[in-house]
């Protein structure tokens, strides 16, 4: 049989090639920052906000924001990060007299002072969702790159499903954590604009099951290596003396208890430091996957190769580190995590990162930015 698209061309008709894809450019991600340089902003921060009393502590954050932002480099551009310390501090001072007041009222032995402190909790797992999708507009809209801010767009019904609904049944139901992990990143990335294009986060749920497995596998081994290593120096051998305790004297009773207690609680240690260790390992190995599955207006991607293992032997040297030093090495160990990340984070496009369009800002409100700084919400941007 003739192939026909090999026979065309001497019947004369032209054969119409199909349209080469379009380049796909390659923009260098960097982190300048310096060890040094950020000890000495670092160091200034701590000291006049003891000074104050905590009421430098919004200069302080935006201080350190504004030196990471800036030391962020993409394409040959970095970030610029313009927060308004007093919008911060007047959220900061609300948050701030809320907690204390709960806290006051949850150690006072006075019945109503209880039931205000009941009430002021109440209020803020309310607010909550709220207080997020705040944060997430506040950080958005003051994160600048090329001149273009960025913004977030995500309704507060939203924000009540993924940060009210899917945190009410994690808790309630173990097994749907991952799946409240996945529609928080979900929440954060689809409402996410940069200039006029949004973003999408494309990907599912079951890797953040495998994650979290993997983290739970982690704690539950340790723990079995434990209760194995326990039961066989110790554990087989106390048993035996304690059933027999009738036969000893007090003093071998209580020798035979200790036996048995002071290995399950250095068991207990072990399993904490695990559980520490693999949270690290859940919260890297999220981050990689979402950053490998972001796109923004369709043409642009988002790449990560560092390894979440690496990112928990930062984490854990640098703990020790900040330990052995009595904090001082608390700025060289984020300068370390920070360089290491962002040297794995991969950004390609199909057009010039400088064809994008702006769109008018508006200022957000610095309460909810207040409330994730304070309270430890973890919404970051």
């Amino acid at each position: 049989m003739t192939d026909l698209s090999l026979a065309a061309p001497s019947l004369g008709r032209p054969v119409a090639e199909a349209p080469a894809p379009p380049a796909v450019l390659h923009h260098p991600v960097g982190f300048t920052g310096q060890a040094g340089e950020y000890f000495r902003i670092w160091i200034v921060n701590i000291a006049l906000t003891l000074v104050t009393f905590g009421l430098y502590m919004p200069w302080a954050r935006i201080r350190t924001k504004q030196y990471f932002y800036g030391h962020t480099w993409v394409d040959g551009q970095n970030f610029e990060y313009r927060a308004n310390p007093w919008a911060l501090l007047r959220g900061y001072l609300l948050i701030g007299g809320l907690s204390l007041l709960a806290s006051l009222a949850f150690q006072s032995p006075d019945p109503t002072y209880l039931m205000l402190g009941i009430l002021l909790m109440l209020v803020y797992l309310g607010f909550y969702p709220w207080l997020v999708r705040q944060s997430l507009r506040f950080q958005a809209v003051n994160t600048v790159h090329r001149g273009l801010n960025f913004s977030f767009h995500g309704s507060v019904g939203q924000a009540y499903v993924a940060y009210g609904a899917a945190n009410l049944a994690a808790s309630l139901v173990s097994f749907a954590l991952p799946w409240a992990w996945f529609m928080q990143r979900r929440y954060q990335l689809d409402h996410l604009a940069y200039g006029t294009a949004r973003a999408q986060f494309r990907g599912d749920v079951a890797p953040f099951y495998l994650i979290a497995v993997t983290g739970l596998a982690l704690v539950l081994g340790s723990a079995a290596v434990m209760f194995g290593l326990w039961l066989a120096f110790f554990g087989g051998s106390a048993l035996l003396e304690l059933f027999s305790a009738k036969e000893q004297s007090e003093a071998a009773v209580m020798a035979t208890v200790l036996m048995l207690l002071v290995p399950a609680l250095v068991t207990y240690v072990v399993v904490l430091l695990v559980y520490s260790v693999a949270w690290q390992y859940v919260r890297a190995a999220i981050m990689a996957y979402v950053l490998n599955h972001t796109e923004l207006g369709g043409v642009v991607r988002t790449g990560a190769s560092f390894s979440p293992w690496r990112v928990v032997w930062i984490g854990v040297t640098n703990s020790l580190a900040q330990l052995l030093t009595l904090g001082l090495a608390t700025p060289w160990a984020a300068i370390r995590r920070t360089r290491y990340i962002m040297g794995g984070l991969q950004v390609r496009s199909l057009v010039p990162l400088d064809t994008f369009t702006g769109q008018a800002s508006h200022g957000e409100s610095a309460l909810g930015e207040a409330a994730s700084e304070l309270l430890d919400i973890q919404v970051g941007f």
